[in-house]
């Protein structure tokens, strides 16, 4: 059910965890995050070694790389489900919002290990649902989206251009009750920038990056030679439609999106401050601009929207825009500034 299609007790529309007129709604619904969100969203959430771990034993093509059966559109395929199972708890009304987020939780109660990384054990183990795990799944999936907004987002006339901090922290108070909804510990939930920045820190060796983080544990098979191995294997001519749209959303842009999220992001991913590595994904971002302007364009945005959010992802988007332009339109005529 889409945000606005239903009432509250008190007859007034249901408008789900976000609503029109609100900062996420104005991040989340532009083309470029449209366009670029499974991009920064795997790529971002795997720097969460927990996620990553994940991934790595439990996940479908991580499984089926080791079986040697993943196909390039195994692997595109993966990727496809992401937008598709968030767009209705970011927007629908707050019953699907909450449904969806429930079955994702019975879905990742066995998604569960006592080894994170082989090579610190300290780390101990983890649990997709329990609320540590759970909050930064939620966490690592908004605030890169604002990340690749600042970053990519041509908006106003003018070119991509970082948000004012009150701003900012409008996308995260309003982020707060979406990670609210995943089974967490709510008095750890961040409602500002310098909230999330400390819930950084305080989580930091979680963040660092390891060279055994993917080795599977049990036979020390690395999950990308595995994966890599298995496709190239598999491969078939008849799998040429996947391989662009896989590149263009997991591979293509990796430099740049690392050039748009933070220095201590950077960090975590193992590349040095100052290094040329870390100039030249500053330096690519800036570069990329054009081609992320012309991928912003209604025609290619409806197609990877098509392609990545699947017929009731477009649905919801198109009616969240609809409404949301309209509450805009209405604060503006009133001169109220949003």
């Amino acid at each position: 059910m889409a945000a606005g299609d239903s009432l509250n007790e008190d007859g007034t529309p249901d408008y789900g965890v976000f609503g029109p007129g609100s900062a996420v709604w104005d991040v989340l619904l532009h083309p470029a995050v449209i366009v670029f969100h499974n991009c920064i969203q795997g790529f971002a959430q795997t720097k969460y070694k927990p996620i990553d771990a994940a991934i790595r034993d439990l996940d479908p093509i991580a499984r089926k790389g080791r079986d040697g059966t993943l196909t390039f559109f195994g692997a595109f395929e993966r990727l496809q489900r992401n937008a598709g199972m968030h767009a209705p708890m970011w927007l629908g009304d707050t019953t699907t919002a909450k449904l969806m987020a429930k079955h994702l939780h019975n879905i990742h109660r066995k998604v569960k290990s006592d080894i994170i990384d082989s090579g610190e054990p300290e780390l101990g183990g983890y649990s997709a649902s329990d609320p540590r795990d759970a909050m930064w799944a939620s966490l690592t999936e908004m605030h890169p989206m604002l990340r690749v907004y600042e970053g990519f987002a041509f908006r106003d006339g003018k070119a991509p251009h970082r948000l004012p901090a009150a701003t900012r922290d409008q996308f995260m108070a309003e982020s707060a009750a979406y990670v609210r909804l995943h089974n967490v510990d709510a008095e750890e939930v961040p409602t500002s920038m310098a909230e999330l920045a400390a819930l950084y820190d305080k989580y930091s060796p979680l963040f660092q990056h390891t060279d055994t983080m993917k080795y599977y544990p049990p036979t020390g098979e690395v999950m990308t030679d595995t994966m890599a191995a298995s496709m190239k294997k598999n491969f078939t001519f008849s799998q040429l439609r996947a391989i662009g749209p896989l590149m263009s959303q997991a591979v293509l842009f990796n430099t740049p999106l690392t050039g748009v999220l933070s220095g201590k992001f950077r960090r975590s991913m193992g590349i040095k401050q100052g290094s040329f590595k870390d100039r030249w994904s500053i330096v690519s971002a800036k570069l990329v601009l054009p081609v992320v302007w012309v991928m912003q364009q209604p025609p290619i945005e409806r197609y990877f929207m098509r392609l990545m959010w699947g017929p009731d992802g477009v649905r919801l988007i198109e009616s969240a825009r609809v409404l949301h332009k309209k509450v805009k339109a209405e604060r503006a005529a009133a001169g109220v500034v949003a």
